[in-house]
């Protein structure tokens, strides 16, 4: 893995990107088989995580992708304000309980998995692979990539319908334009991990009932102007460049 990524940091992030997905969509029929929701999809997801962080420290990497305190001041993020209200979106309708015990300490075990791995090979290795280059064409590529890559949900196994999964593309694209700025401007990618996880735990306990195509289509516009509004407000206040690992030619 290790000469991999040091003979080409683009190729080990699609290598990971792809390792990712092809583990996500074999996860959900062994769930079946077993009968245990998650079950499978929450141990491929500890591996990953846990192989991911253990190259990150071996390879004394931490840093360069941001697995630190970032030196901007706080208040200077809002406090982070914004991203605590998107990380109660699943509550906007209500709470409710989805599924057994079992199935749900599985789920949240594995979506807390899910928002380390997919913010370290998208926003931390894949952006910084291009970022290289151009970052402008990198903040773009890390963003779309990472929403489409949502569209995975249709084709394996996991029961998302199409209009489901549009509204997770789109909000994931504007999510993730969100976080790639966080982590370029700020220097760490903690922020995004952990209200990437929390979000993506909380989906356990979303209230379906009720939830219209108006109300889908209300929540989704507050998403858009919440992370594009705050992604804008650091892009003007903050420094630029504060990624231990980015040095492109275009700011």
């Amino acid at each position: 893995m290790k000469k991999l990524y040091e003979k080409n940091e683009l190729t080990f992030a699609l290598v990971w990107i792809g390792i990712y997905c092809v583990l996500q969509s074999l996860a959900n029929p062994l769930n079946e088989q077993i009968g245990i929701r998650y079950s499978v999809s929450a141990v491929f997801c500890i591996l990953q995580a846990a192989l991911l962080f253990c190259f990150l420290k071996k390879n004394k990497l931490l840093i360069k992708y941001g697995l630190c305190k970032s030196s901007v001041p706080i208040h200077r993020f809002l406090y982070y304000a914004p991203l605590i209200i998107l990380a109660t979106r699943n509550f906007w309708n209500g709470a409710a309980i989805n599924l057994w015990v079992v199935d749900t300490i599985f789920y949240l075990v594995c979506m807390l998995c899910v928002g380390f791995v997919e913010e370290m090979i998208f926003r931390g290795f894949l952006f910084n692979a291009i970022a290289k280059e151009n970052v402008k064409i990198a903040i773009i590529i890390s963003s779309v990539t990472f929403g489409f890559g949502h569209l995975l949900n249709l084709v394996n196994g996991s029961g998302v319908e199409l209009a489901e999964n549009l509204f997770q593309v789109t909000g994931a694209i504007a999510i993730g334009f969100l976080f790639v700025i966080l982590y370029y401007r700020g220097g760490s990618i903690l922020p995004c991990v952990i209200t990437h996880s929390l979000i993506n735990m909380t989906s356990v306990f979303a209230n379906e009932t009720g939830l219209t195509m108006g109300k889908r289509m209300l929540f989704q516009t507050i998403i858009f102007v919440i992370t594009i509004g705050y992604a804008i407000i650091l892009i003007k206040t903050l420094p630029k460049n504060q990624s231990a690992n980015v040095n492109g030619k275009v700011d």
